[in-house]
């Protein structure tokens, strides 16, 4: 099932290959402070928001007309999980479908600088009952570990479906879980577009590689 999973994703999400050296920071404007930190750009935000509007698409086809609940995964998913929502209502005001949409928002805590941990802590999830009976959908970013622990958890509240989006994934990460995703990249630690590096990062607006230098 695992591998079906990852050949369905292959066919629709953009993939970066492991020898891609990404895009000069000489060819972008960011915030002085973090010059010698950064080794290049990933993906541009402009790459980023089309692909963002194409997922939207994707999942206006598959659940127009239901009712569905959007929980969001901070910190690192909002930026996604904002731009998301945000194409999916311009998307049903010009549509004869439409999405009806509720957001909540939790929060995950797993990192401690650039490695996950085992500790994983959940806040906003205590109750999460409004799901009973709903299509939901996560707009996420995050490691296996971690969506695999707050899927069991939420799946305990009996939704309908469940539908997971993410900006992007790694090669090495565990797919059987997700459904709308926007880019396959090399396992390397990345920053910006709200992902961080103990919470510095966040501020830019395109995807980074980022070396340690700090």
């Amino acid at each position: 099932m695992a591998g079906k999973t990852l050949e369905k994703l292959m066919c629709f999400c953009s993939q970066i290959e492991d020898s891609w050296p990404g895009y000069s920071l000489d060819l972008f404007s960011y915030p002085a402070h973090y010059a010698g930190d950064l080794d290049c750009v990933i993906i541009p935000h402009g790459v980023i928001m089309d692909r963002t509007e194409r997922l939207a698409r994707n999942i206006m086809d598959d659940l127009g007309n239901h009712d569905i609940v959007v929980l969001c995964v901070l910190k690192g998913g909002y930026q996604f999980s904002a731009d998301l929502v945000d194409r999916i209502k311009a998307l049903s005001c010009n549509s004869n479908r439409t999405i009806p949409m509720r957001v909540h928002f939790i929060r995950l805590k797993s990192y401690l600088n650039d490695q996950s941990t085992e500790d994983l802590h959940i806040v906003g999830a205590e109750d999460l009952s409004f799901l009973t009976g709903k299509v939901k959908l996560h707009a996420i970013v995050g490691t296996g570990k971690t969506m695999k622990t707050l899927l069991k958890h939420v799946q305990a509240f009996k939704p309908n479906m469940i539908k997971v989006a993410g900006v992007a994934f790694f090669l090495i990460t565990h797919f059987s879980y997700l459904s709308d995703v926007g880019f396959e990249i090399p396992n390397r630690f990345v920053v910006g577009y709200a992902l961080d590096y103990n919470e510095y990062f966040r501020d830019l607006n395109v995807s980074w590689y980022k070396c340690f230098i700090i």
